[in-house]
């Protein structure tokens, strides 16, 4: 097959997936979007759009591509806003159909006279828009100046040791095979993994006698340098924390990341970190039970109001930014078990905060209602609150219950889609395919990423045979 029938078998396949798209949508009573922005191989800005909404059809919720568009010049405010609104317009959605954004908490989204979200808050002013919830629990733990300096001497020394010398690091590796270390290797740490630093210290724990015996033979400054560092009881303690502190952040990272989550599920792994937060810092002041490598670097010896401090940082940090989060107690509730809300007029009023055409007498019927009906409880215990919702609860007996529900479920609660993307733009547009046009971009990035399968019969019918003359 040629180059230019594989581009137009390509196309074709391309525009019937954007056809179920928007078919889908059109059917759909509400969208949420999760936008970024990012540069590919050729430093170009392109920003990508992911929608989700409800599928009628198959009676779930879908998460696809809405459009990548490249922003030419600038990435201000209004460029941001101009392409989005472009995109709406291709696939038919009214910005009022559009119930919720998440963004990066760039400046150019959030500002609040000329950012993106403001601009379309001009066209839908009921429209909630927030910061990525995983960014958020990333600026939460940004380390103390102490800290940080011990974690930037910890790569500092890992990547001398890695990627400083081929010949040591195949030294390095063949010294903790022969000692028979826990690991072969260190790890290196990469800025644009959100797990990476945990993981490299993490290792480094493993085998960090081994790792100091190998620098005491070298006989190089810096090697001598770290030496005294691994030697220094206080920042081994740092370390200890550091690495314990990290995996537990990292665990929090992990239930954020994925695909198919609701804000709900999100709001709902950060609150349950919170109260985490509040054990660890009554465990670091007793047996240390969450912290194993504190526990056995300093054994209820040394100091620990310092990792004590870091807590209480960390405590006032998640507090500050997501005590008041949009959401509320509420509403989370409702959508993972409104059989125990017992507020009834509270979580009316919490949802009319967000939805204004939400009418809450008859809403508060509704739910009295729901909590009453055993048959639905019983087959709420057999299943998850999405399926619950929308395929369970009637919509002829509680339908602006379920309809609420649809809205809620239907926001991205992050940006986490966006960021897998643009990990795909940059396989398909590498360095060996740099000249790949944003139209062609757009079509293999809609290919990988679409959960719609072409129709092939369909296309095969429609196909007209060329015959030789």
């Amino acid at each position: 097959m040629s180059a230019s029938s594989a581009t137009k078998k390509s196309e074709i396949l391309t525009q019937d997936v954007l056809t179920q798209l928007n078919e889908a949508i059109h059917k759909a009573p509400c969208v949420g979007l999760a936008v970024d922005e990012s540069t590919d191989i050729c430093d170009n800005a392109e920003l990508l759009v992911y929608v989700r909404f409800f599928n009628t059809d198959q009676k779930a919720f879908c998460e696809d591509l809405l459009g990548v568009t490249p922003l030419q010049t600038s990435t201000r405010g209004e460029d941001i806003y101009l392409a989005i609104k472009e995109m709406l317009t291709k696939r038919g959605i009214e910005p009022t159909q559009v119930v919720s954004m998440a963004t990066d908490g760039a400046p150019a989204m959030i500002g609040r006279e000329k950012g993106a979200v403001a601009r379309l808050k001009e066209d839908n002013p009921e429209l909630i828009a927030y910061h990525c919830i995983i960014h958020q629990s990333v600026l939460c733990a940004s380390l103390s100046d102490e800290h940080a300096e011990v974690m930037n001497t910890m790569m500092k020394m890992i990547n001398f040791l890695r990627a400083s010398s081929s010949t040591q690091h195949r030294m390095l590796r063949e010294f903790v095979r022969e000692v028979d270390a826990n690991a072969d290797d260190l790890l290196l740490h990469n800025n644009v993994r959100w797990l990476s630093k945990g993981r490299v210290l993490a290792r480094f724990w493993s085998i960090r006698r081994e790792v100091a015996s190998f620098l005491a033979e070298l006989r190089h400054q810096k090697a001598t340098q770290f030496s005294l560092f691994l030697e220094n009881e206080k920042q081994m303690d740092n370390v200890a924390f550091l690495i314990d502190i990290t995996a537990h952040l990292n665990e929090l990272n992990l239930r954020l990341q994925g695909k198919d989550n609701s804000i709900c599920e999100l709001m709902t792994a950060v609150r349950s970190f919170q109260k985490k937060l509040e054990l660890f810092k009554e465990d670091l002041q007793g047996d240390c039970a969450h912290f194993p490598a504190v526990q056995e670097q300093v054994q209820g010896q040394r100091d620990v109001s310092s990792f004590v401090d870091f807590i209480d940082k960390l405590i006032v940090n998640f507090s500050n930014r997501f005590d008041s989060f949009s959401f509320g107690q509420q509403i989370t509730m409702f959508i993972q078990n409104p059989f125990i809300i017992t507020d009834v007029r509270g979580f009316s009023k919490e949802v009319t905060q967000h939805f204004k055409w939400v009418n809450p007498g008859p809403l508060q019927m509704q739910l009295v209602d729901l909590q009453v009906d055993v048959s639905l409880k019983e087959q709420f215990l057999k299943t998850d609150p999405s399926t619950f919702w929308l395929q369970t609860v009637p919509e002829t007996t509680f339908p602006g219950l379920r309809k609420v529900a649809i809205y809620i479920l239907t926001m991205f609660g992050s940006t986490y889609n966006c960021e897998a993307a643009f990990s795909t733009m940059n396989i398909i547009k590498n360095k060996y395919r740099s000249r790949l046009t944003n139209e062609h971009l757009h079509m293999c990035m809609r290919m990988a990423l679409t959960p719609f399968k072409p129709r092939f019969k369909v296309l095969a019918g429609q196909a007209r045979a060329q015959f030789s003359h």
